[in-house]
């Protein structure tokens, strides 16, 4: 039995859960310049909660405000916030909901999750590395590559902007009320 399979089985992990937003973070990049560069920033503004019942039934959600986006160039991050590109005054929210889950291998969980981004919603699976910390928490860090005009994120200048986004969470969850 793997340390994920014995940890999501075990009463501790049975509950609600809360994002940790302090010890979190959620990333991005993207190529521009027809690949020579990479535009790397993060989304500052985001909550989460989940909920585990047993070791194969996991349910869960993030909320990022789009309008957080930081790229290091105010400049940028306007124009990523105009309706070419997030649209966030018309969609504040992006989302990623978790609709189960199972074992892997190791210390790792698939994940049945949905992203949605302008109102449109798309799968998003993911392999998520799943950490206990000695403090009661887990930690759970993720990779995934999004195809950003499958969620009409269009802008690009020239054609500089590459079409495929990488997202990497690190999230940190505690039990509610902790």
């Amino acid at each position: 039995m793997s340390a994920v399979t014995t940890f999501l089985s075990s009463r501790d992990a049975v509950g609600v859960w809360s994002l940790d937003t302090g010890q979190s973070s959620i990333r991005f990049e993207n190529g521009t310049m027809w690949g020579a560069l990479k535009v790397r920033g993060a989304f500052t503004d985001f909550t989460g909660s989940g909920e585990i019942k047993d070791a194969k039934t996991v349910s869960g959600r993030v909320d990022i405000k789009a309008a957080s986006i930081d790229t290091g160039l105010g400049t940028r991050d306007h124009d990523l916030r105009r309706s070419n590109f997030f649209d966030s005054d018309r969609y504040p929210d992006i989302s990623v909901v978790v609709k189960g889950g199972e074992p892997a291998n190791g210390d790792v969980v698939k994940l049945d999750a949905e992203l949605t981004v302008k109102g449109i919603t798309g799968p998003l699976p993911l392999k998520v590395e799943v950490t206990p910390l000695d403090d009661g928490g887990i930690r759970l860090n993720t990779e995934a590559t999004v195809t950003r005009k499958q969620f009409a994120v269009e802008g690009n200048f020239l054609g500089m902007v590459g079409n495929r986004t990488r997202l990497r969470a690190n999230l940190v969850f505690r039990p509610a009320g902790s």
